[in-house]
């Protein structure tokens, strides 16, 4: 093969490649939650719990429903805020973060470090790699993520920052070291509305992190 030729083959290899990669702004993932045996043991109402994750520029919402009880994250990466909703049965609770906050927890979740593995699986239809999460306390998880779709915005989901692809299966570990797993089962690219990510002016109790943590 000559220079030339040799040349001309590398640029199509990174075309094709850079090709198959889409940057992801607007999105809606659908997850189920698969959680560990001893909590459904204490609450089987928790089965069939669900995480949706929803995109729009440096906008993000994360949708945890628990049957029980309903969380809502509410992600602003350009105003670098966060506001949390929770919903049970009806008694319904709103806690901001402002900047100060927002950052503390951001250089906390850049701390985590991801390693590829040499495993690969299909979810939800997209080719995806394995790889291990190391948290600063040396706690790891496990996460599978779709090379072909990158974020836009990395801060969508401050957990994954420094991933190299949107995860469409991970572990979130709890603070008892117990793992549940989140799984996608569908994932939808097109224009998010903006209202999804407009923070509730009525019908929510505003408290603070001490005060919620109190009740």
């Amino acid at each position: 093969m000559s220079y030339r030729l040799f040349l001309t083959f590398i640029f199509l290899c990174l075309t094709s490649s850079l090709l198959a990669q889409r940057t992801v702004s607007d999105a809606k993932i659908i997850y189920k939650m698969e959680l560990p045996p001893e909590q459904l043991q204490m609450d089987a109402m928790l089965e069939g719990s669900t995480f949706t994750q929803y995109m729009r520029g440096p906008l993000s919402r994360i949708d945890m429903n628990f049957n029980i009880v309903h969380y809502t994250y509410l992600i602003n990466s350009k105003e670098e805020s966060l506001t949390t909703l929770i919903d049970q049965h009806g008694t319904k609770y709103l806690i901001r973060a402002g900047k100060e906050q927002y950052e503390k927890e951001l250089k906390q979740y850049e701390n985590i470090q991801f390693s590829d593995q040499p495993v690969t699986k299909n979810i939800a239809g997209y080719d995806c790699r394995k790889a291990i999460g190391t948290m600063p306390d040396g706690q790891t998880f496990e996460v599978f993520y779709a090379t072909d779709l990158v974020p836009e915005n990395k801060q969508y989901n401050r957990r994954f920052v420094n991933l190299k692809g949107i995860p469409l299966e991970f572990e979130i570990v709890t603070k008892t070291g117990a793992k549940t797993r989140v799984i996608a089962t569908k994932v939808e690219l097109f224009p998010i509305p903006a209202s999804y990510f407009d923070v509730p002016k009525t019908g929510y109790k505003i408290v603070s992190q001490e005060e919620l943590k109190n009740m």
